[in-house]
């Protein structure tokens, strides 16, 4: 097979040979009311800024994962805890592993990871779930699903290879509980409260959602300024998988290019 990172790389390759130009750095600020359109570049590795300027953009900032705020999660993200139950939970086969989320997102996560994992543990700070009834009911008749309700995953316990203890925390009418979860030998932790979309260059430039995903019109990739477009997790709040992105990066490159003919560019 092939790793992620290689993939990516001959991907780079291969746009190279066709003529592409990559600047290593990162978009500071956007200016969509002039055109072309005008960019502000920090070139982090030479420690300089550039402006660049451009007839078309295609937005693809993607979405990221919203984290606990735990200690823990920084030296162990990827040997343990994790944000994406399809793209990791087969190396969780025959373990334990937690769940933490009380949304449909969470529930779903948990019931897909029954196919691989022996147990799963779903942990929510509340009693109540904020999951639909019928995600809810899916998960609750999961023989492999266990639940440990009003609590906060606090910290973990570290194993040979990934994890093997969950340290929660009592809330509401358990407040003041601390116990340790086992998860031995090598379970995971997945997380799963929601995604915050990287969209803040382009607040009060381009319409949104409320919970600030970019729009598209009318299953395009057109955004509200033309010329402007949005491919993968920026646009896309319900898939948010590798492949759906690939696509939808393909189709936006597609509609600049029409767009761009259309403009005699």
């Amino acid at each position: 097979g092939i790793q992620g990172p290689e993939l990516m790389e001959r991907f780079k390759q291969q746009a190279a040979r066709f003529g592409t130009v990559f600047v290593a750095g990162r978009v500071t600020a956007v200016d969509l009311s002039v055109r072309p359109f005008r960019l502000e570049v920090d070139k982090q590795l030479e420690g300089t800024q550039t402006s660049l300027v451009a007839e078309a953009v295609i937005v693809a900032t993607g979405a990221s994962a919203r984290l606990l705020g735990i200690e823990a999660e920084e030296k162990y993200l990827g040997r343990g805890i994790t944000t994406c139950a399809t793209c990791d939970g087969a190396f969780f086969r025959d373990r334990h592993v937690v769940v933490v989320g009380g949304g449909d997102s969470a529930m779903e996560e948990a019931i897909f990871l029954t196919r691989f994992a022996s147990k799963v543990t779903v942990v929510h700070r509340r009693e109540g779930l904020r999951a639909s009834k019928i995600m809810a009911d899916r998960a609750r008749a999961n023989p492999k699903i266990a639940w440990k309700l009003n609590r906060v995953v606090v910290d973990v316990v570290p194993g040979d290879r990934f994890l093997s203890g969950i340290v929660l925390r009592g809330t509401g009418p358990d407040e003041g509980l601390e116990e340790t979860l086992d998860v031995s030998p090598d379970g995971g932790l997945f997380i799963a409260i929601g995604h915050t979309p990287n969209s803040q260059l382009f607040a009060g430039q381009l319409e949104m959602h409320d919970t600030g995903y970019i729009k598209v019109r009318n299953g395009s990739s057109r955004t509200s300024v033309e010329g402007v477009f949005a491919a993968g997790d920026i646009h896309d709040s319900h898939y948010r998988q590798a492949i759906t992105a690939a696509a939808a990066g393909c189709k936006a490159a597609i509609d600049a290019e029409k767009w761009l003919e259309a403009q005699g560019r």
